[in-house]
């Protein structure tokens, strides 16, 4: 049990090494008119992986996890996502209007709705919470809520989308501290959109940079997670030099390209 957070890990997950992969891209392309997005892209998921995504602004983030979020129109390419997919976005999207518990349960079907809402809930930390009104939440609480609606699901693969960007950081590492512990459990593919490297660093197995529509970095993680703080500076810097491309920027400019 974690006292901060109030959830516990009850089990884990180890997946095979010769799973078909959840997510699996080939020779991917995205334009929109004249201007190429997304230009022959591969991509492979496997089941249980967790991947931070980084880019600059109009690298093709956004585009290729609405692909995945199937939000996007794929038809006539080789694109093969699951069909239990759960995004969490920057914004909760909660609905003013219903409880929280009826905001986590929002679409489910079939009985025990409140039950599985609740259990959801009390998963985040959030179980005293249940019929509070969204807007009574604070941000942190409200991306929990967030989580929990894309949990409750038990998605194959779990699409985030910079949500922890607007959050202040003592919140930003306890929602880390979260999502580890809920991925431990529920064992989803993770795809993570984000501008943070130390962020990517800290919670990915890989971690890829898009530049152009391209993957034009992989970087694999094979320290465990609470013990990298001696590769997180080396790993940091190559990262922003890859997110910097050819433009000779500074470090401090690197920064702040990639914040």
């Amino acid at each position: 049990m974690d006292a901060r957070l109030g959830f516990s890990v009850v089990k884990t997950f180890t997946s095979e090494p010769d799973e078909a992969p959840v997510v699996r891209l080939r020779n991917f392309s995205r334009r929109f008119g004249p201007n190429v997005i997304i230009d022959g892209l591969d991509l492979d998921i496997a089941p249980g992986e967790f991947v931070a995504l980084l880019g600059r602004s109009g690298s093709g983030k956004t585009t290729l996890l609405r692909t995945l979020a199937g939000l996007d129109e794929v038809s006539g390419q080789d694109v093969t996502v699951p069909g239990s997919r759960a995004v969490v976005f920057q914004d909760a999207r909660l609905l003013p209007w219903k409880l929280v518990w009826k905001n986590v349960g929002l679409g489910l079907k079939g009985d025990a709705l409140r039950e599985r809402s609740e259990k959801a809930l009390h998963e985040v930390g959030l179980g005293h919470r249940l019929d509070a009104w969204p807007l009574t939440l604070s941000g942190g609480e409200a991306q929990r809520v967030a989580l929990a609606r894309a949990l409750v699901r038990e998605p194959e693969l779990l699409l985030l989308d910079e949500p922890f960007a607007a959050l202040d950081a003592l919140t930003r590492y306890r929602m880390h501290d979260l999502v580890l512990a809920l991925w431990r459990v529920h064992r989803p593919a993770v795809l993570m959109v984000t501008h943070d490297v130390e962020e990517a660093i800290a919670l990915a197995d890989r971690i890829l940079v898009l530049d152009g529509g391209r993957i034009v970095a992989e970087e694999r993680i094979g320290v465990e997670r609470g013990q990298r703080g001696g590769l997180s500076a080396r790993l940091r810097e190559k990262l922003l030099s890859h997110l910097g491309g050819d433009h000779g920027e500074d470090v401090v400019s690197l920064v702040q390209a990639a914040e």
